[in-house]
C-alpha cells in the first residue's frame, strides 16, 4: 500500500503539495489516517512532473522520505503545473529499490498504483509477462506489481492508440476485473500524459483504498488535487466514490464517471 497525491492548476513550488500541508504526504509516511493494511509508508518515495520540451521525469529515493537531505532544497526549488507524488509501503515479498519506487514513467506518462495484487510474485506476475510485447517487458526494471500495472497499460495504449486517457484506465481496470476474478486486487490508480490526470478509485474482491480530490481549494486556488487522504483539514475534500475514475484536465475541471 502507498499514500499518492496528484496536483495539476497554476504552477507551484514541490513543497507546497508534499511537505507544507497540515497532513502532507510527509506525515503520512508515518502518521496515514485512512491506510487499512499497514501502518507506515517508509519504504521509499518519489514524485513525478513534465520538463519543458513535456517529457515525463522522477526523483525517487528508496528509503523513507524523512531521511532524505536532497529533499528539502529541491522542494522548495523545483515549481511545476504538475505534481505526482507518492509514499510507499512495500506490499510483502515485494524489495525495497529504486527499480520498485513510484513513480514509474516513460517519455509521455507518468504511473503511479496505491494497492496490490495478492499473490502477484507467486501466481500472477509470469501470466502478466506472457502477455506482454517483447520491447515493453524489457523496459520493466523492477518486480512489483504496480509497474507490471504500467507495463499493462502501456501495451493497451499500443493497441488503443485512439482512446482518451481515461477510456485507457477504464480499459485496463475492466480487463483486470476479468482476469483476476477471484483475486483481491486493490486499484487505485493515477496516470498523467502531462495534460490530464485520471485517477481510479477501485478495487476487485476487495475495500477500495481511500480516494478524495478538491477543486479551487483554498490552499490550492486554480487547481484540483487528488490525494489518499486529505491534505488539510477543511471541507474542500470529496471522497471519490467507489469503483470510479475522476479526470482532470489542464483548465481545472474534474469529471466522475462510474466504472
Amino acid at each position: 500500500m502507498c499514500r499518492i497525491a496528484c496536483y495539476l492548476g497554476r504552477e507551484i513550488l514541490l513543497k507546497d503539495l508534499l511537505l507544507e500541508p497540515h497532513h502532507s504526504l510527509l506525515k503520512q509516511s508515518w502518521e496515514p489516517l485512512e491506510m487499512r493494511e499497514g501502518r507506515l509508508n517508509a519504504d521509499g518515495y518519489g514524485f513525478g512532473w513534465y520538463d519543458d520540451n513535456g517529457r515525463a521525469a522522477r526523483y525517487s529515493n528508496p528509503m523513507p522520505i524523512w531521511t532524505d537531505p536532497n529533499l528539502e532544497p529541491l522542494a522548495r526549488s523545483l515549481s511545476k503545473q504538475l505534481w505526482m507524488a507518492n509514499v510507499r509501503s512495500a506490499t510483502r515479498n515485494m524489495d525495497v529499490s529504486h527499480a520498485n519506487t513510484q513513480p514509474f514513467l516513460d517519455d509521455r506518462y507518468i504511473f503511479l498504483h496505491n494497492g496490490y495484487i495478492k499473490d502477484f510474485p507467486t501466481e500472477v506476475r509470469h501470466g502478466f509477462r506472457c502477455g506482454l510485447d517483447a520491447d515493453i517487458d524489457a523496459h520493466v526494471h523492477g518486480t512489483t506489481d504496480s509497474e507490471y500495472l504500467f507495463a499493462l497499460f502501456r501495451q493497451l495504449r499500443r493497441k488503443h492508440q485512439n482512446f482518451e486517457l481515461t477510456d485507457l484506465l477504464a480499459a485496463l481496470l475492466d480487463d483486470l476485473g476479468k482476469s483476476m476474478a477471484g483475486r483481491k486486487c486493490l486499484l487505485n490508480i493515477a496516470v498523467s500524459d502531462g495534460q490530464n490526470i485520471v485517477a481510479s478509485r477501485h478495487a476487485v474482491n476487495g475495500d477500495c483504498p481511500s480516494l478524495y480530490y478538491t477543486v479551487n481549494n483554498a490552499c490550492f486556488p486554480d487547481a484540483v488535487v487528488v490525494a489518499s487522504e486529505p491534505l488539510h483539514p477543511d471541507r474542500g475534500w470529496v471522497s471519490l466514490p467507489n469503483h470510479s475514475i475522476i479526470s482532470i484536465d489542464d483548465n481545472g475541471h474534474a469529471d466522475i464517471s462510474p466504472l
